[in-house]
């Protein structure tokens, strides 16, 4: 299957540059979150999913992992990577998400930053992360707020007469499937799936739920940066860490 692979467009990439460069959601929210769900990392086997620029990778290493293994399905991440955060302990693989069937187990973590909403099948890579994870390993994952994305069509916002947002607007929220968007540029394709469905699979494939996040700016930076009052009424991002029980 000819997977989507946005972050090796010219356009989407220079534009993700640039959004990373300065303020913004990653940075102030989804991280600190992500990394608060976090284990002890001394000693870990980890896998990262949608590594990116390898960041996360060298900060794990450097909180006590013994090994990393990155992978992502875009070549101008990866070389950003090997470039930027490369470590004797860090092993770069440009992989499809879905298809780890070149990995081997004994993981004792596997993380993910904001990549399984480009995911077709969770499924398929959910039962493949519990087959790489040891018993007791840990799956935690961010991913984009199920609310944000089922919207299909029409205002994401109902704003009052000066423009100021009421509330968000959901569409089609319990229909799973394929959404295509624009962020930075037309066609950009994110999975949609409801709570239960992404819950359930987890459960069907043998995890217990651990913990669940729907993070926002504190009150102090929403004050300070008024585009990010919009997340009392909608947050952007839902974190999951799950544990894998033996069969």
């Amino acid at each position: 299957m000819n997977r989507q692979n946005i972050y090796d467009d010219n356009v989407f990439f220079e534009s993700y540059k640039k959004l990373r460069s300065g303020v913004n959601a990653n940075e102030i929210v989804e991280i600190p979150a992500l990394f608060e769900m976090l284990p002890p990392l001394s000693g870990l086997r980890i896998l990262d999913l949608g590594c990116g620029y390898g960041e996360h990778c060298v900060k794990y290493i450097g909180m006590g992992a013994d090994k990393v293994v990155g992978i992502d399905i875009s070549e101008k991440m990866l070389q950003v990577a090997i470039n930027e955060n490369s470590s004797p302990q860090i092993i770069y693989k440009k992989l499809d998400m879905e298809d780890l069937s070149e990995l081997n187990p004994s993981f004792d973590l596997v993380v993910s930053s904001l990549a399984l909403h480009y995911i077709e099948d969770f499924k398929m890579v959910a039962e493949q992360v519990y087959r790489l994870l040891n018993n007791g390993g840990k799956f935690i994952f961010s991913q984009e707020h199920p609310f944000s994305t089922s919207f299909t069509y029409g205002n994401r916002w109902t704003k009052d007469e000066n423009g100021k947002k009421l509330y968000a607007n959901i569409s089609n929220y319990s229909i799973d499937g394929k959404r295509e968007s624009r962020w930075f540029k037309d066609g950009v394709i994110k999975y949609h799936r409801t709570f239960s469905s992404i819950i359930n699979t987890l459960i069907e494939s043998g995890f217990c739920i651990e913990q669940m996040s729907e993070p926002i700016p504190s009150e102090l930076v929403m004050n300070q940066y008024h585009d990010y009052l919009d997340n009392i009424h909608k947050p952007d991002f839902l974190l999951i860490r799950a544990m894998k029980l033996k069969k």
